[in-house]
This record gives C-alpha cells, sequence and structure tokens, in this order.
C-alpha cells in the first residue's frame, strides 16, 4: 500500500480545483495537458496559471498582488531558497476555497 505524499494530495486538489473552470475557453486541466517543473499544471492557451510543484498551489499573479499576499501572510515567495520570481506565489492556505479564488484571479490575470 503506497501513502500519498503532501504534492500528490497537493496535485489532487489542484485538480479538483481545476474541474471548476472546465467549461472556460481555452481552459487545459492538469490531467490533459504536459506535466512541467515536476507536476501537472493548470493552463490557460500554452500559459501556466497554477501548479503545485511542492505541496502549495503557485500561482501567476501580478507582481503587486504577489507582494501583497506576502506581506499580508498569505502568500510564500516562488521558489524557495532562490531568488523569488515577481509574478508567481505559493498560496499559504490549503483550503480548498482559497484555492479556487487563487485560480480563478490567475485565470483572469494570465487571460488579459
Amino acid at each position: 500500500m503506497t501513502h500519498a505524499t503532501p504534492h500528490d494530495t497537493a496535485e489532487a486538489r489542484l485538480r479538483e480545483v481545476a474541474a471548476a473552470f472546465a467549461d472556460r475557453p481555452g481552459v487545459v486541466q492538469p490531467s490533459d495537458g504536459p506535466r512541467h517543473f515536476g507536476t501537472a499544471t493548470l493552463r490557460l492557451g500554452r500559459s501556466i496559471v497554477a501548479m503545485t510543484p511542492g505541496d502549495h498551489l503557485v500561482v501567476k499573479l501580478p507582481a503587486h498582488r504577489v507582494t501583497a499576499l506576502v506581506e499580508a501572510g498569505e502568500g510564500l515567495p516562488f521558489p524557495e531558497g532562490r531568488p523569488p520570481m515577481r509574478e508567481w506565489v505559493a498560496i499559504a492556505s490549503d483550503d480548498p476555497t482559497v484555492w479556487h479564488d487563487r485560480v480563478a484571479e490567475a485565470l483572469e490575470h494570465v487571460g488579459r
């Protein structure tokens, strides 16, 4: 019997959250596309919107929003241990509702 790792759990949560956006034009579900950064990714067309390279949701948002989330303690710089990417943030919460809201926000940002 194998046990799910924290990454497996996060990836499964991303798939569940992403399913709510399946009817949006151009959305490529994590299970349908190629893997990047060692994990499944949610994409809009060819652009990555969200991923779970570790045990956190990582989303693409405007740099000012990333800064605000990190300052509020709701986000963590991504990647950890290296200079952060200014438009990517790891979401501190594992609450599916929070993930849904951040994925919706990321889809809006990437779709502009």
